[in-house]
């Protein structure tokens, strides 16, 4: 069945298959299936003007969709992915790395390289050189994975 349905759609196999991963775009955006569609259509737009061609076979077709997929991704990518706006606030979402250079007093002591403080109303971990509870400490540092400050005697 699905053999006779592609054979009687002929080139318009290829459009039927842009249109349908430009729908699947639509309905779960991520802006990857865009340039693929876009593919299948220009593939679909050249086997309508060629279609009787003797070296137009579907091998062909395949591998020339292969290649205009893969480029139309990078041209996207580049074209939308590329853009870093510069922003006011580089930190917003860095919210360790907004912590460096602020003063604290330790709340539990660093014992073997880790003790917590108290900044605003949070409990940080944090390493260290070993140090009493009360000392006043700077933070130096901020562990990108998890919230470990680094920190350093006044």
């Amino acid at each position: 069945m699905l053999d006779r349905i592609i054979s009687e759609l002929g080139p318009w196999n290829w459009m039927v298959l842009g249109i349908a991963l430009l729908v699947m775009e639509v309905v779960a955006p991520g802006i990857f299936m865009l340039w693929i569609g876009i593919a299948a259509l220009i593939i679909g737009a050249v086997s309508l003007l060629i279609w009787d061609a003797g070296f137009w076979t579907w091998q062909i077709q395949v591998l020339a969709f292969l290649a205009l997929s893969l480029v139309s991704a990078y041209v996207g990518s580049k074209l939308v992915g590329g853009r870093q706006d510069p922003t006011d606030q580089p930190l917003l979402n860095r919210r360790g790395a907004q912590m460096i250079g602020k003063m604290a007093t330790l709340a539990e002591p660093i014992k073997d390289g880790r003790g917590r403080i108290k900044l605003g109303d949070t409990l940080w971990r944090v390493s260290g050189p070993d140090l009493p509870a009360g000392t006043q400490v700077r933070v130096t540092g901020a562990a990108d994975t998890d919230l470990e400050l680094t920190v350093e005697a006044v």
